[in-house]
């Protein structure tokens, strides 16, 4: 349950006379338009606040994937953690231009995730399966029936290959959507073909620090024009696009321009009229009920009453604020709806009916809102596991005393309600099967119009008359859980081969209802119960190689739940199944190593330095003020330089750490990591850009050592062959593209018809000291468990 600030700085971001704007400004327009990109953040949240803000379309964000093969600037979740943060902050950042969202990718075990970076379309569908992608789209297209579709990227030779993809997906889906023999299966479902009117290109560069397009855009056909500031707020249409790119932090995002932008460049691609120019993309659509109401054919009374319940929208929009004039207004305009839906013809139906459909469903929407009939609805607590309890309360607003009101919890398979309390405040008892399925993790779709989420609440009132209803969602989402949470401590063991130890113990922390936990172990180890908790120990000597043991709880699978929470997109949750790893790796460590650790939250190398064995401290603002000479090694994790300000401050510190005898070892940062490449680095090291060009996406790609008897590769482990084999996602990115003479490039690859890259790992002797800088993913490899990463990382942090 939101605590009181929660709620006062939701209301504060949420004032009811814009939200009450928002709802009037959706019923002028009868046009849908959807934008295509592969990751949260991908939207043009500037051109899409002025086509809902400033025209009233109905705006859809279509996005392939959760994003959770990226970066995080806020803290160490990545993965599955990171799909479900970037997953809520696309859901905010729609919320902030009253868009809805379409998912075509359902988390990192569905075939369409984000597996981090490509540099074709081909290397893309080789993991989504370019068939199942653009499937989804023609399904996304028959379901909402987009009139125009836009994607953000360009599919040309230098862009990122998911955004290629999606782009190339979303031109093929156009066609199949409309053909009656594409799949057939939809039909099954209620869906029918769907014509998109508009198929616009971008007419902008796709370019920048990460891309540089090698072909210029098409020629602009039509170019959007933001005219004058939203009334609502006052602000320029392309800050409000700021506003939703602000709940992209995970991703560094939300700037401020410094004048914003106010037209957009587009190229009319696919339209029944070919590619010509136009004055606005509403040339040739049904832009509002009164152009709708020309349908060819339609009975005069049916397009009297589209006329009239037009007029009526434009009365109830021009008498905000008032609340009873809208209201009024706006019954009235239900009334002819009506009247139009019931009395069209099968072809007006078939074309058209959605969007009378849509335009009843966002009056009444309006109306409630208006009326202020809902006040907030919540579950304590709100999550569920099976077989247990929580209380739903639905508190109406002010207006409700003065109509008769329904409510009605929609809530998760195998939940059941009763009602308590049918007083102002409406109580339901809420009560979860023994067998209830615990919620998924990533929801299909969201919707500014309400009913997110595993359970919302339908209420509906008698106002004039009419019975209006609409669907709100809860303050924080509800879900089924599970009973317990296991957190192992460890969760994953590093043993090297020939090592005399023969036990390590593990915690194993349940949260939640108690009971007995207990561990499937795979043949060569066994657990053994302790007073302190458990001991892993192997039955013979340690082969190498990966090995998972399965904890259960009262003999069933044990899930790990991580609990998220952040300001921006509130607080969620990630469920995965609880494992204990232990590799098993032929690893030695460097002599009389004293590391310390910088890190960002980005990635967890100190933690793994530690666990291999060896004496990391991490470092604070306090310790980098401090005497570094105690340490032989420091070692810089991901974009730290670009999050942390004492880190920054430091840069001198850990010059003369370095010329005074220290290794200085600097992970892979961006150009924009507050990474000034003759300031930061010891000497001088540019990071190249774009960034595209400067990075082997094929984790498999071809290792050739430049420099074999190199002090990092020789010792204390001879990194070979096989220490690159297994690597995941990719080998590295932001590799170095200049560097001064002091460094040494120690190897080189490439991905596939690429010329070799050598900025992979650079080492240079400095004074008495050395700096090593890598754009190897080595945190990455590490948290996956890669024998070779672990053994590079050792050789990297010994002593200079």
């Amino acid at each position: 349950m939101l605590t009181a600030r929660e709620r006062i700085e939701r209301q504060m971001a949420d004032p009811s006379l814009v939200r009450l704007h928002r709802k009037l400004s959706r019923l002028k327009s009868t046009v849908t338009m959807m934008n295509t990109g592969a990751h949260p953040d991908d939207e043009q949240n500037g051109m899409l606040a002025w086509f809902r803000l400033g025209l009233g379309m109905r705006v859809i964000i279509a996005c392939s994937t959760r994003g959770e093969g990226g970066q995080n600037a806020l803290g160490p979740e990545r993965l599955g953690p990171l799909g479900v943060i970037r997953s809520r902050e696309l859901e905010e950042a729609a919320r902030a231009i009253d868009g809805d969202v379409s998912w075509l990718g359902h988390g990192p075990t569905d075939p369409v995730h984000d597996f981090g970076f490509s540099k074709d379309g081909d290397a893309t569908f080789t993991r989504w399966g370019e068939a199942r992608t653009v499937e989804r789209l023609v399904r996304a297209y028959r379901l909402e029936r987009p009139d125009i579709v836009i994607p953000t990227f360009l599919d040309v030779p230098g862009q990122h290959g998911h955004h290629r993809a999606m782009t190339r997906a979303a031109e093929t889906a156009i066609t199949l959507a409309a053909d009656p023999n594409a799949y057939p299966e939809h039909f099954t479902e209620g869906l029918k073909p769907w014509k998109v009117a508009k198929y616009y290109l971008p007419a902008w560069s796709g370019g920048g620090d990460t891309y540089d397009d090698e072909v210029p855009p098409p020629d602009t056909t039509v170019t959007v024009v933001a005219e004058g500031r939203d009334p609502a707020t006052g602000a320029d249409y392309d800050r409000i696009g700021e506003w939703s790119r602000y709940y992209h932090a995970s991703q560094g995002m939300g700037h401020w321009p410094k004048r914003p932008e106010k037209d957009w460049q587009l190229h009319l691609k696919l339209s029944a009229t070919g590619s010509k120019s136009e004055q606005s993309v509403l040339e040739d659509l049904p832009a509002s009920l009164t152009v709708l109401a020309e349908f060819a054919g339609l009975p005069a009374n049916a397009a009297e009453a589209l006329r009239s319940a037009d007029a009526a929208i434009a009365v109830a929009s021009v008498a905000f604020p008032d609340r009873d004039a809208i209201i009024k207004a706006l019954t009235e305009a239900a009334g002819w709806l009506d009247i139009a839906a019931s009395a069209a013809p099968e072809e007006f139906a078939t074309l058209h009916g959605h969007r009378i459909a849509r335009k009843q469903t966002e009056v009444d929407a309006a109306i409630l809102d208006a009326a202020a009939i809902f006040e907030r609805a919540y579950a304590d607590p709100s999550a569920i596991s099976p077989g247990g309890a929580a209380t739903l309360t639905v508190e109406l607003g002010e207006g409700a005393s003065d109509h008769k009101i329904d409510v009605l919890p929609i809530l998760p398979a195998g939940v059941s309600s009763s009602v308590q309390s049918l007083a102002n405040d409406r109580i339901f008892a809420l009560t979860a099967a023994s067998d209830a399925p615990l919620s998924g993790l990533y929801l299909p779709a969201w919707s500014a119009l309400g009913s997110n989420g595993h359970a919302h609440v339908k209420v509906s009132a008698e106002i004039a008359g009419r019975t209006v209803s609409g669907t709100f969602d809860l303050e924080e989402p509800f879900a089924v859980t599970p009973a317990q949470s296991l957190t192992l401590l460890p969760d994953a063991l590093l043993v090297p081969l020939g090592t005399k130890q023969t036990e390590w113990p593990i915690k194993a922390n349940i949260s939640g209802t108690n009971a007995p936990v207990s561990f499937k172990s795979p043949a060569g180890w066994v657990m053994k119960k302790t007073d302190g908790g458990w001991i892993a120990s192997p039955t013979d000597a340690v082969k190498p190689g990966l090995v998972e043991l399965e904890p259960q709880i009262d003999g069933h699978p044990a899930f790990q739940v991580t609990p998220i929470a952040y300001r921006h997109i509130g607080r969620t949750s990630f469920r995965a199944p609880a494992a204990l790893k232990i590799l098993s790796v032929d690893l030695k460590l460097p002599e009389g190593a004293r590391i310390g650790y910088v890190g960002g939250g980005a990635d967890r190398v100190g933690m793994w330095l530690a666990r291999m064995g060896l004496d990391v401290t991490e470092l604070d603002a306090q310790a980098l003020s401090g005497d570094l000479s105690r340490f032989t090694t420091i070692v810089v994790g991901i974009f730290a330089f670009g999050i942390r300000k004492d880190l920054a401050a430091s840069t001198e510190r850990l010059h003369r750490f370095v010329e005074e005898g220290g290794h200085l070892v600097t992970l892979y940062h961006r150009p924009t990591d507050g990474w000034d490449p003759n300031d930061t680095p010891v000497r001088r090291i540019e990071i190249g850009s774009p960034s595209l060009r400067w990075r082997v996406t094929d984790p498999s790609a071809e290792v050739t050592v430049l420099a074999p008897d190199h002090v990092l590769l020789k010792g204390p482990n001879s990194i070979g062959p096989e220490d690159w084999q297994g690597w995941d996602k990719e080998r590295g990115l932001y590799f170095v593209s200049r560097w001064d003479d002091a460094y040494e490039p120690l190897l080189a690859m490439h991905d596939a018809n690429e010329q070799p890259l050598k900025g992979a790992l650079i080492s240079g002797a400095i004074g008495k000291g050395r700096h090593t800088h890598t754009s190897l993913v080595l945190h990455h490899q590490l948290d996956k468990l890669v024998p070779g990463a672990f053994r590079l990382m050792a050789n990297l942090v010994q002593p200079a």
